[in-house]
Order: C-alpha cells, then sequence, then structure tokens
C-alpha cells in the first residue's frame, strides 16, 4: 500500500510515520509539510492513500483534498486533525476515514483495514465489469453487467431516495436546498447538514464498485450526478421512443424490440411521490406503444398477436378497459363465450376497485351483441 502523509509540522509528519510503521505493510512514498509541493506529487505518482492534515497554510486539507478527488476521484483521502469540527465537511468530500491527533495505533488499524478492503472492492469490480455498465430503474432498481445484475445495498433509506432523485435529475444541478426539503423537512435544522452530507458519502461508498461510472460532483449550492459509460434503461426508452419510424411491416420489429425495455413501472417498488409524474409519463408511452401495436396487428390480420399484446396490457393494468372491449371484438366472431368473460371480468373489478360500470360505449355494443346472436338477422 503507498501512502502519503501531509501536516504542516514535521514532528506530527515523524509521529504518525511511525506508527504506521507499527501496523501495516506499507510503503511511504512521501511526506510533505508544503501543500502545494504535495498535491503536485499526488497527482503525478501512483499513490493508494493519503493521510492528510487539514490545518494547512496556503492551501487547507479541505480545499487540497477536493482538488485531489477532482483529478484522482478513487484516491483514498484520510484526515488527520485535532479538531472534530470538520468532520461533517470531511463526510461531504468523500474522504474515507478521520482520525483525530493524537492519532492511536489501534484506531490506524482499522483505518488500513478500510483501505484494503476498498482498493480489493476495486480490484474486483475491475475483473467483473469488463462490459457496459447497466442501471436499471423500470420496477425494481438493478446495476451490473448485462447477466449479472444485482440490488444495490444501501446503508439507508434516505440513501436510496437521494440517489434515485439524483437519477432522474442526472447532469442536472440538484440544490442542497431542495434535497434537505425533501428528505428532512422535519428534522432539526442544526444537524440537516450533518445528516445531508452523511448521506451522500453512504451513496459514495454504495457505489464504489462502479465509481468511474457514477460520480457525484460538489458544488457549493448542491451535487450533479453524471453517468458516465452507463446503459441507462430510460435513457435508452427516450432515444429510442423518440426516433421511432412510422409502424409498418418493416418497423414493426423495432416496437416489438423497445417495449421489451418495459418490465414495469418507471421505480414500481418504491412508493416515491416525486417519481409519480415521471412514473404516469412512462406508463402512457408505454400504453400508447402497446395499443399501436395490438392495434397493427388486429388490422392486418394476426389476431392472436393482437390478443397477445392486449391480454399483456391488461397484465399490467387490470383496469385497462380499451384491451377489454379490443379483445370481445376480437372474439365477437368466433368465441363469444370469452366475449362474455372479457365483460364479466371487466364489469367485476370495476365494481370491486372503483364502484363503477363499464363505461358507457362498451356496455351498449354489448348488450346490442347480445341481441344479436339471441336473434340473428335472417337473410333474405
Amino acid at each position: 500500500m503507498r501512502i502519503i502523509l501531509v501536516d504542516d509540522e514535521k514532528l506530527a509528519l515523524d509521529f504518525l510515520e511511525r506508527q504506521l510503521s507499527k501496523v501495516g505493510d506499507i510503503e511511504i512514498v512521501g511526506k510533505y509539510t508544503d501543500p502545494l509541493i504535495a498535491r503536485d506529487e499526488i497527482l503525478h505518482r501512483e499513490v493508494d492513500a493519503v493521510f492528510l492534515d487539514i490545518s494547512l497554510p496556503e492551501l487547507d486539507g479541505i480545499r487540497l483534498a477536493d482538488q485531489l478527488l477532482e483529478q484522482k476521484p478513487g484516491l483514498n483521502i484520510i484526515f488527520a486533525t485535532a479538531y472534530n469540527e470538520y468532520a461533517v465537511q470531511a463526510f461531504d468530500l468523500n474522504a474515507l476515514d478521520y482520525i483525530v491527533k493524537p492519532v492511536r495505533t489501534e484506531r490506524l488499524i482499522k483505518t488500513l483495514d478500510r483501505i484494503r478492503r476498498r482498493l480489493n472492492l476495486l480490484a474486483e469490480a475491475e475483473i467483473v465489469h469488463h462490459g457496459e455498465i447497466h442501471l436499471n430503474v423500470f420496477r425494481q432498481v438493478s446495476v451490473g453487467t448485462a447477466g449479472n445484475m444485482s440490488i444495490l445495498q444501501w446503508r439507508t433509506s434516505k440513501a436510496q431516495e437521494l440517489f434515485l432523485y439524483l437519477v432522474q435529475h442526472r447532469e442536472q444541478l440538484v440544490r442542497k436546498s431542495v434535497l434537505i426539503d425533501l428528505l428532512w423537512q422535519d428534522h432539526d435544522p442544526e444537524k440537516i447538514y450533518s445528516q445531508l452530507y452523511t448521506t451522500v458519502y453512504h451513496i459514495r461508498k454504495a457505489l464504489e464498485p462502479y465509481k468511474d461510472c457514477f460520480q457525484i460532483a460538489n458544488t457549493t449550492d448542491g451535487y450533479v450526478l453524471h453517468l458516465n459509460r452507463i446503459v441507462l434503461d430510460i435513457g435508452e426508452w427516450d432515444r429510442k421512443f423518440a426516433s421511432l419510424p412510422p409502424l409498418s411491416a418493416g418497423s414493426i420489429t423495432a416496437y416489438e424490440e423497445l417495449i421489451k425495455l418495459y418490465t414495469g413501472d418507471y421505480l414500481q417498488e418504491y412508493d416515491y411521490w416525486w417519481a409519480e409524474s415521471e412514473r404516469q409519463r412512462y406508463k402512457g408511452q408505454w400504453l400508447k406503444l402497446s395499443y399501436d401495436i395490438a392495434d397493427w396487428y388486429d388490422q392486418n390480420g394476426q389476431p392472436d398477436r393482437a390478443k397477445a399484446r392486449y391480454l399483456n396490457i391488461i397484465s399490467q393494468d387490470s383496469l385497462e378497459e380499451r384491451a377489454y372491449f379490443r379483445l370481445m371484438l376480437i372474439y365477437s366472431d368466433q368465441q363469444p363465450a370469452m366475449v362474455h368473460r372479457q365483460y364479466q371480468m371487466l364489469d367485476s373489478l370495476l365494481e370491486e376497485e372503483l364502484g363503477e360500470a363499464p363505461s358507457e360505449y362498451i356496455t351498449i355494443w354489448y348488450k346490442n351483441w347480445q341481441n344479436s346472436i339471441c336473434h340473428p338477422i335472417e337473410k333474405i
């Protein structure tokens, strides 16, 4: 493990070096009292971790860490200082750890273990993630390579919600005040920012295996989530939906391929009020696409494919009246029992769920159809 130490007091540097030499298989590749020189050396050398004092002349440790992480986001920063008041800022900067002087041996052991675990985790991720990284937010949130998707593990429910909110507003500045109103509206004002910074810290830790793909940029006012080399299912949907050609025999395959992306509603398993408008937007697009495909099959002499698509619509939304009606029309020629079944299912579900009857146009058609099969018009 290659480590650089930065502290404006030489005695403190020497003490930390002696302590580190007692507890791990490490190599101190540099010790610096000048933060500007240290910055250049760290940026141009292969370094695993930096132990950094916060109270430095010319360039304080917080700003130095910010500059280092901007160039090397995977660098392990460990703050060492006599002042606990900087802990909140340390978390906001995605520091790996925070230790208080004088540094105790047992505390250093824990810190080095954290560094090793992180280095091992990132090394394993490099082996596994040889392909594109996929992030799916239709239905259940999952991340990974094609054929090897997994559920992200979150330290808290707020970390999960904050991450998904940033995903919804990806590549846009999300102000800290908005996040506080969203997640901590009723909390102690004196602790709110500490909770926000700690939550962002937990998000960064959860995303470490994909650190080059998910980057949360910190600004004075808020955060911006950058997605690099990420295949996002809703992003693919938006792109392909916007570029669909008119539906025809030549384009029906493209329509069918796009519909496969919709594995469920947007954030279907997460009851976030702020996601509802996007959920309805995607649901509306999916319904339009599904009906367009089903109607095309019906109009082009492929009733079995049309029925399969209408049934799929019902499986996703059991109260979608139009799908029942289209099935009734298809069945009306040769399968009267199925017409009765579709109407009765719709009537029962609407009464049970909404206390309503089917739409008037469906009921009128159904009664006229019943009369026609009971009293068929005689041919002259």
